[in-house]
């Protein structure tokens, strides 16, 4: 019999929904419809992100679904994240007030911080000249107030080393409850992994089935043959063996999609299981990070002269 897997436990006792619907590169037009269906067909998971530019139409389809009693707000898990422009602990509030008045929300379940990267106050797009040098302990007592106040419940980052969340959790108050980060088959973050779990932080997989239709991307983690070979045993699509493998690996997954069918089969991850005997091929997948982060770094400007550097050697 597979285990459910459909919740797992944050180090604030909450339950974050296993499968979330990503946002991210989802179209203005087009994401208020796919959060509509999720929602509809299931979802309780939603990740959003100021970044991602889309958050005010994501706010009017939870309305909606809220006044037309499809969903309750309680039964929703909204994530969301402060931007790298947003660093010093005063303007940290702020974004989040921002960010709750376009979602049309009281409070955040979770509140990351996107990157351990900051940039100038109100500068728009990747120029390296707007690299600042972060200050995470800062901004992280100003996400620390926020939590304390009950706006975001829970509060974690994205996109830190295992280094950069060490270094975090020997001076926060509170704890990071998730760092959000690349994970499926084809980088699987087995260190990052392991210090995850002996820290109590939950690790959140993002472009899970390798972001297929991200044009910047080039990714083939899903005609990955090992991947297809298990998914054929199995009867199932590549792209749901590699969220299901996400979840017996105990994290989270993130598949954004905007299309009603894969939005549903992305969440037919539930009643089955990968096998003993298969789940051990999927780690003799080659690794290959996709997302490096390259707009972050600069020789001059900033705080990384390298992509090593700003993943402390994870790459």
């Amino acid at each position: 019999m597979a285990r459910d897997l459909r919740f797992f436990e944050l180090n604030t006792g909450a339950q974050i929904p296993s499968v979330a619907l990503g946002t991210w590169q989802a179209a203005p037009g087009v994401v208020g419809d796919a959060v509509a269906t999720a929602i509809k067909v299931g979802y309780r998971h939603i990740d959003c992100a100021q970044a991602y530019g889309n958050q005010e139409e994501i706010g009017a389809v939870l309305k909606k679904l809220f006044d037309d009693g499809v969903v309750k707000r309680e039964d929703l898990w909204i994530t969301s994240k402060l931007w790298c422009t947003d660093h010093d602990p005063e303007d940290v509030p702020k974004a989040l007030d921002k960010t709750l008045k376009d979602l049309q929300l009281d409070y955040l379940d979770l509140y990351l911080i996107h990157w351990p990267v900051s940039m100038r106050r109100g500068s728009v797009g990747f120029k390296s000249e707007n690299l600042t040098h972060p200050n995470i302990p800062n901004t992280w007592r100003a996400m620390e107030t926020l939590y304390d106040f009950g706006k975001a419940r829970a509060i974690g980052v994205s996109n830190f080393s295992t280094k950069k969340l060490g270094d975090l959790l020997e001076v926060a108050r509170i704890p990071p409850a998730v760092n959000q980060v690349e994970c499926h088959p084809s980088w699987n973050q087995s260190k990052l992994r392991t210090f995850c779990q002996s820290k109590g932080v939950h690790l959140s997989g993002y472009s899970p089935l390798g972001s297929p239709g991200t044009t910047s991307l080039k990714s083939e983690v899903l005609k990955n043959p090992i991947l297809n070979m298990v998914a054929e045993k199995l009867g199932k699509s590549a792209a749901q063996v590699a969220l299901r493998w996400g979840l017996q690996m105990g994290h989270s997954v993130l598949p954004k999609s905007t299309s009603e069918g894969r939005i549903k089969e992305n969440l037919d991850v539930f009643d089955w299981s990968i096998p003993n005997d298969l789940f051990p091929k999927l780690f003799e997948i080659e690794q290959a990070r996709l997302v490096k982060g390259s707009p972050f770094v600069h020789e001059t400007f900033g705080a990384y002269k390298t992509v090593k550097e700003l993943w402390d050697g994870e790459v």
